[in-house]
């Protein structure tokens, strides 16, 4: 009898030893019990939409998303490629400056981004409208008009707004040098350099908070960039990535008639070092819980789980992501052509 009870125990260890063996590996990784994503300050879009996916997330799986905001993406960028910070928001044009980096892409003459070559991404986001920004009582009605004006710029702290302004100016086919720069750090001082009245004009997000303080405050309004077919070209010309979009009248905040917008897209990225068990729990959480982040921001509107796999990214997604939009079937030939292009450059 005792040998039976042996025998037995023997074959129940080795068929748990056996199933074990052939478990999904990614299903069998442990997840942490907290993860990171950084974003820029409260009061920008994306910290908002970093709150809502961490919302999201952290209601799906046994993580807790924490949101870790910095001055600008451009501070927790070499965070990100090191690993010290598990996700981050960010935009694509930036993406493709720093995976690339100062040696291979310069746009308006410069990258002065570090090269970050280990950032992956997890899913292709909504589109971000940035427009430019004036007092409501401004005589001022399009990008044409800000020839010879107080314009902020400069931004070290958060680079893609200097890529954010140099496009509204070359969309109406101006440099910097026909405006009076006004540097700030970043956005939102940008916005508090107009209500001080230090500057005529600047530019934020679309729907942000902070275009709500300033309204609060002084009263203020979008105006244009240039969204003629000059303009266009003008505008994909001097930062590939960037197109025009018209938000009518009416339909957000602070835009009172119809009015041009520079847009691009917004990637929840990682590192390729990242676990593929939480690429994997992040990417399916959000996969699964899309119809919950409109309610919580206008900006999750057009992230839809068509717009998270796209040929056109500007850095390689990270494997576990790709695995799982391959189950999902939404993954091409295309695709895989894009990821083998970008993972060449830095192999």
């Amino acid at each position: 009898m005792r040998r039976r009870r042996t025998m037995f125990g023997f074959l129940v260890a080795a068929t748990t030893a056996l199933l074990l063996c052939n478990a999904n590996p990614v299903k069998a990784q442990k997840l942490p019990r907290s993860v990171t994503v950084g974003t820029n300050p409260p009061g920008s879009v994306f910290y908002a939409l970093a709150s809502g996916l961490a919302k999201v997330v952290s209601e799906a799986t046994p993580m807790q998303m924490a949101v870790q905001p910095y001055t600008g993406t451009s501070t927790f960028m070499p965070l990100l490629n090191s690993g010290e910070l598990d996700f981050g928001i960010n935009n694509a044009v930036d993406m493709a400056l720093s995976y690339q980096g100062p040696e291979r892409l310069k746009i308006g003459g410069q990258n002065p981004f570090l090269h970050i070559p280990n950032v992956r991404l997890l899913m292709r986001g909504s589109p971000l409208l940035i427009g430019l920004l004036v007092r409501k009582d401004s005589a001022m009605k399009t990008a044409h008009d800000i020839k010879g004006k107080r314009s902020t710029g400069e931004y070290p702290a958060q680079l893609a707004s200097w890529y954010n302004m140099y496009g509204q100016l070359a969309s109406a086919g101006l440099t910097w040098k026909d405006v009076k720069i006004v540097a700030v750090p970043a956005a939102n001082e940008g916005v508090d350099a107009l209500v001080q009245g230090r500057a005529d004009v600047t530019m934020h997000a679309l729907n942000s908070a902070k275009v709500r303080e300033a309204d609060a405050s002084i009263g203020v309004r979008h105006i244009s960039a240039d969204c003629s077919l000059e303009g266009e070209k003008r505008l994909r010309q001097a930062v590939p990535g960037y197109y025009p979009s018209i938000v009518k009248a009416g339909t957000a905040f602070a835009v009172v008639e119809d009015t041009c917008f520079i847009a691009y897209d917004i990637y929840l990225t990682s590192h390729k070092a990242a676990p593929d068990a939480v690429v994997a729990a992040v990417v399916k959480a959000i996969w699964d819980n899309i119809e919950k982040l409109p309610p919580l921001h206008p900006g999750f509107k057009e992230w839809t789980r068509e717009r998270a796999v796209d040929p056109d990214v500007t850095i390689p997604y990270h494997p576990a992501a790709a695995q799982f939009y391959k189950e999902k079937g939404t993954w091409s030939a295309k695709m895989d052509d894009a990821q083998r292009k970008l993972l060449g450059l830095n192999p």
